[in-house]
């Protein structure tokens, strides 16, 4: 795997220049990654979360300065400006999600599915994940599914509704993983809204004072809320955004 060199080019898509970002993209590893040999050199997505299902095969993954070798089924998901390489094989069999989560979280402000808390847990951190071989095959028709309906009609809600539920399924893994606690669900639709305004709105610089009004929060409370997910406040998840 190459050098990180000191200057990381930014793509939408993998060696695409002046390509608009994309809300919703779905592509076998094999189509882009023999293109370059199967080594996918350091770059960075702003904006963009990526989601890469290996069903079977080798993976040799540098995300930000933590180096990975793995063998499928994984997943590795991906946050928005993360440095990351990968180092694949004619054997490396399996998908690459790229999505803005703006789409995917749309809609679901008023609902008590925690879809914001998944989003924000599956990627607090880039992460290799190990998916048992019991839920590989559900990943696996799942992720075949998003694939095809992706490439039909683009106003269809399918993709996105697909895409949701890989979202929760990794989410789900990745707490397992952690043994982490259960989360009330008033909590988790508070914290899914929290998410769509943050995703919409960062690039306005908004006070934290503006999300609290919005969401009927004072900012005491809006800041319990985040710290309590993250570990954070919500000024410091602002400024990392």
């Amino acid at each position: 795997m190459a050098r990180r060199p000191a200057r990381l080019p930014a793509f939408a898509l993998y060696g695409e220049t002046g390509r608009s970002a994309p809300t919703l993209h779905v592509e076998s590893i094999e189509s882009r990654s023999r293109l370059y040999d199967w080594e996918i050199d350091s770059h960075v997505h702003h904006g963009l979360h990526q989601i890469v299902w290996l069903r079977a095969g080798p993976v040799s993954a540098l995300l930000d300065e933590s180096r990975s070798e793995a063998e499928g089924p994984l997943a590795i998901a991906i946050p928005p400006a993360v440095a990351h390489a990968f180092r694949f094989s004619p054997r490396s069999d399996g998908l690459v999600l790229t999505l803005d989560a703006r789409r995917v979280i749309e809609g679901t402000e008023g609902d008590d599915s925690g879809l914001g808390a998944a989003l924000h847990h599956l990627f607090a951190a880039p992460r290799v994940l190990p998916v048992p071989v019991h839920e590989a095959e559900r990943l696996q028709q799942l992720m075949n599914s998003l694939h095809l309906e992706s490439r039909q009609d683009d106003a269809s809600p399918v993709p996105t509704w697909l895409a949701r539920s890989v979202i929760w399924r990794l989410a789900q893994l990745a707490r397992r993983e952690a043994d982490g606690p259960a989360r009330e669900a008033g909590r988790d639709a508070l914290y899914t809204r929290w998410v769509v305004l943050l995703e919409a709105h960062y690039q306005e610089h908004w006070p934290v004072t503006r999300y609290a009004e919005r969401l009927g929060l004072s900012t005491e409370r809006l800041n319990r809320l985040v710290r309590a997910e993250t570990g954070r406040n919500a000024q410091a998840l602002l400024h990392e955004r």
